[in-house]
């Protein structure tokens, strides 16, 4: 089925772009800094490899309740019906969800409490980022490529935002969470009631039966889907190889100072997001115009890829200045042309939310697996090389990996609207 072609305007991005600001913030910021930071055991040498470790097992926990929460608020949105509308509930209902988790880990301590309170933070932000997403296929047609670029953009400048005012304002880990939880509530509840919201279109009616396990999977049995939905979860775990344990890296691989450490993660954070901004933006725009979606996501991949692997064969706070912006042009092409592709080879028009709750959970899910791998790499050789060297093949393995997938005719886009 063709969406009904429509050209969102500066108000509609505007907003959007907001919304995953929030969203990404909220996720980002304590898989950086505030969760490292609560987990840390500095006091002997394997007593910081303990905190690697905790920390990873967290996050993988987080990801895997996302994974199962994201399609399943997807597909339950795409039966929702009333006035209200069918996203935007669970988008509001994710973001309140999300608020409560931040809220309830700024005071957890320990492994368990902080895990279990991520989870919710975890499950809260797959449900409304399903919700969020799903506006893309819903709205638009030849403008897919700018909205994927406002929410890859927006991964990237969250993370200064929030890792930015935590350390510069010196807010603690306590008064950071209560920071995060307050922006992701305010901000993300009013763009869902701004937001359009409309009506699931007369075929989707059959959204509403009741259908069996097997046909809530059935898009992993289209080919072209699963094969960018697996190899999205590959080049995410690359980069979160490459990305997620950077404090640690810095304190215990480059042994800098904990004080030094944190202003080091907000330089190299700040070039990584400028050219996450910058390759985001250009990438979509270009993938707009010419279509050519796949042959750009393995090369935004390729990218990626040489950036982590030039931190293990370099490893001096130089080298990863460079491989920050490496890595940013990667990722934010990568992220923002590789949405766009998703949306259009989803194989039922009827379920859109469901199956990009999938391509979400395949990208969120590569984000928070990435330190788990991560930690067990650097138990098992004692520092980091490894864990660059690996988050660098995989990413290129994931970008060979989109190379399966066969685009699909859109509609071409009328140049007069460009």
């Amino acid at each position: 089925m063709a969406v009904t072609p429509r050209r969102a305007g500066a108000r509609w991005f505007t907003v959007f772009t907001l919304a995953w600001l929030a969203l990404w913030t909220a996720q980002l910021t304590p898989l950086q800094l505030l969760i490292p930071l609560q987990l840390n055991t500095p006091d002997t040498a394997d007593g910081w490899i303990s905190g690697v470790v905790s920390s990873g097992l967290v996050l993988a926990a987080g990801g895997l309740a996302g994974v199962i929460a994201g399609p399943l608020a997807g597909g339950m949105s795409d039966r929702t019906r009333g006035a209200f509308g069918r996203r935007r509930p669970w988008a509001i209902g994710g973001a309140v969800l999300g608020a409560g988790g931040l809220v309830a880990i700024a005071f957890a301590s320990g492994p368990w409490g902080v895990g279990l309170a991520w989870v919710a933070v975890s499950v809260g932000m797959a449900v409304a980022s399903a919700a969020f997403t799903a506006l893309i296929a819903d709205q638009l047609t030849d403008q897919r490529g700018a909205a994927s670029a406002a929410v890859s953009s927006s991964q990237a400048v969250g993370i200064v935002a929030g890792v930015g005012v935590i350390v510069l304002l010196e807010l603690g880990v306590v008064a950071g969470y209560l920071a995060l939880a307050g922006f992701l509530l305010v901000v993300a509840v009013a763009a869902a009631f701004i937001l359009p919201d409309p009506p699931a279109p007369a075929s989707a009616a059959t959204a509403r039966t009741r259908v069996s396990l097997a046909e809530r999977f059935a898009a992993f049995r289209d080919r072209d889907f699963a094969w960018l939905l697996w190899g999205r979860l590959v080049v995410n775990i690359g980069n979160a190889l490459g990305t997620g344990l950077l404090l640690f890296f810095l304190l215990y691989g480059l042994h800098r100072d904990p004080a030094g450490a944190e202003d080091e993660l907000l330089l190299l954070i700040v070039v990584y997001t400028v050219f996450v901004v910058a390759a985001s933006v250009i990438a979509g725009r270009i993938s707009d115009r010419t279509g050519r979606r796949v042959g750009l996501t393995v090369a935004a991949a390729v990218v990626q890829g040489i950036a982590s692997l030039l931190i293990a064969a370099l490893p001096s706070f130089e080298t990863t200045m460079v491989a920050a912006a490496l890595l940013g042009v990667g990722y934010g092409a990568y992220m923002s042309v590789g949405l766009a592709l998703g949306t259009d080879v989803l194989p039922f028009a009827e379920d859109n939310a469901r199956d990009l709750g999938f391509v979400n959970v395949s990208a969120s899910l590569g984000q928070l697996l990435g330190p788990l791998i991560g930690a067990g790499l650097v138990a098992f050789v004692g520092g980091f090389w490894l864990l660059f060297a690996v988050g660098g093949v995989l990413s290129i393995l994931g970008g060979v990996m989109t190379l399966a997938v066969r685009p699909r005719v859109s509609p071409a886009p009328d140049p007069a609207q460009h």
